[in-house]
């Protein structure tokens, strides 16, 4: 189908482009921007006056819980609440059930993403057998079936001549490993920041040197091996500062942080919100502070939603024994461009860090408007603020500290190659 998109602010970062232009798309793919090409005749028109149009944004991690965790969420909940977030590419981590670390498994998640026909799916292959940390994967096999990179999730390998081999093997076949970088022995039965806060609550506490003594041990390895790494969730001013020296020494090193902690801190926990049950736990100001102006220089390459659904009654346990994790496929863009309006960054480089960043991490075409590109595009108000109520997300996973809170910047349509898959008034274009 043929559609012309007129009348918005387009963004591409990519092409440095910030400026009122049109935007054609034949064919599922992006075939004039500014001007049509000569003899198109669009089918549809969307009216974007009023809204920015930007590449579909890729989200670096989401837990879409199948297969093996359906009661939790579904690929077709999950997938659908993406959209409407403006997320037209994902990477999901292996942790699932079973884990991913088998070509076969592989396949069918991507075979079961593609009949759906809304998000692009990219699984993160398991980096050691059922993320035991003992024995490394066939990267080669699951390469060939479709993932994008090798991560142990919220698994750490605790002995290192294990991740020194996966870094080794990775290095030679140029493939990206993703660690998240927690000492498993100082973070071991941790719930929160090991702090003020977690100490007069009486919660066992996770220090931040969890997270520099990991992030040493790996950044040592990544010199000896060569390995391209991906940190995930960096949560510490130190990490931060880690990550900074790393690159000056020439390191092939990227790192993301959530949303979520870009807007929390350890006193968010309030009286016990299980909501703010995070893997990394939410740390203190300073270390937001970091984390922010981390970003802002780009020392942190990316923001990603870290979206974890969780089933009600895992959430309604005390604190200590809750489950971990929180929505947020449809909190990414407002919760990114709250943090750039705090932080005095420019749409155009906030956009950039929820669109073309990411997916030069997991090495995919997308985040970009180029011509030939696939119509992967992302349509939304910037001005309009609405109020994160359970009922209003399409996650089967309701669970987030967000709750209550009025954010600006609502998704109006998204399109998937050229295809609309999700409008917010249906009886209208956008």
């Amino acid at each position: 189908m043929k559609i012309h998109i007129k009348n918005g602010r387009l963004i591409d970062p990519q092409n440095n482009i910030d400026a009122l232009q049109d935007l054609f798309i034949a064919a599922g793919k992006i075939v004039g921007v500014g001007l049509a090409p000569q003899g198109f005749v669009a089918a549809q028109t969307i009216d974007a006056t009023g809204f920015v149009v930007c590449p579909g944004l890729v989200d670096l991690s989401a837990r879409l819980r199948e297969p093996g965790f359906e009661y939790k969420a579904t690929l077709e909940s999950e997938l659908l609440a993406a959209v409407a977030g403006g997320i037209t590419s994902l990477a999901c981590p292996p942790d699932t059930d079973p884990v991913l670390d088998e070509p076969g498994l592989v396949e069918m998640l991507k075979h079961r993403a593609k009949q759906l026909n809304l998000a692009h799916v990219y699984p993160l292959g398991a980096l050691t057998r059922q993320l035991e940390g003992k024995q490394l994967t066939e990267m080669c096999e699951l390469t060939e079936a479709g993932c994008v990179g090798f991560f142990q999730a919220d698994n750490a390998i605790t002995d290192t001549r294990v991740l020194w081999r996966a870094m080794q093997y990775a290095a030679t076949f140029d493939y990206t490993v993703w660690l998240r970088p927690e000492d498993f022995h100082l973070a071991r039965d941790g719930v929160a920041h090991d702090g003020e806060i977690a100490s007069r609550l009486g919660l066992a506490g996770i220090p931040a040197a969890a997270e520099a003594v990991a992030l040493s041990t790996i950044l040592r390895l990544a010199v000896e091996t060569g390995a391209r790494i991906h940190l995930c969730r960096l949560s510490t001013r130190e990490g931060v500062e880690m990550i900074r020296v790393a690159r000056k020494q020439g390191l092939a090193v990227t790192c993301d942080i959530t949303a979520t902690h870009l807007h929390l801190t350890e006193h968010d926990i309030g009286f016990f919100d299980a909501n703010c049950h995070l893997k990394p736990p939410l740390r203190t100001q300073r270390d937001l502070d970091a984390l922010r102006q981390g970003l802002g220089q780009g020392d942190i390459d990316a923001v990603c939603s870290d979206h974890t659904p969780v089933d009600d009654d895992a959430k309604l346990l005390p604190f200590a024994e809750a489950e971990a994790g929180a929505t947020g496929l449809e909190l990414l863009l407002p919760l990114t461009l709250k943090w750039a309006a705090a932080s005095g960054i420019s749409l155009p480089d906030a956009i950039s860090r929820v669109t073309v960043t990411p997916a030069a991490i997991l090495g995919i075409a997308a985040g970009h408007l180029s011509l030939g590109a696939n119509a992967d595009v992302c349509i939304f108000n910037p001005d309009e603020y609405w109020t994160i109520e359970a009922k209003h997300l399409l996650s089967q996973g309701k669970n987030t500290p967000f709750l209550g809170l009025e954010l600006a910047g609502r998704v109006r349509c998204t399109l998937v190659q050229g295809k609309l898959v999700f409008n917010r008034n249906e009886k209208a274009s956008c």
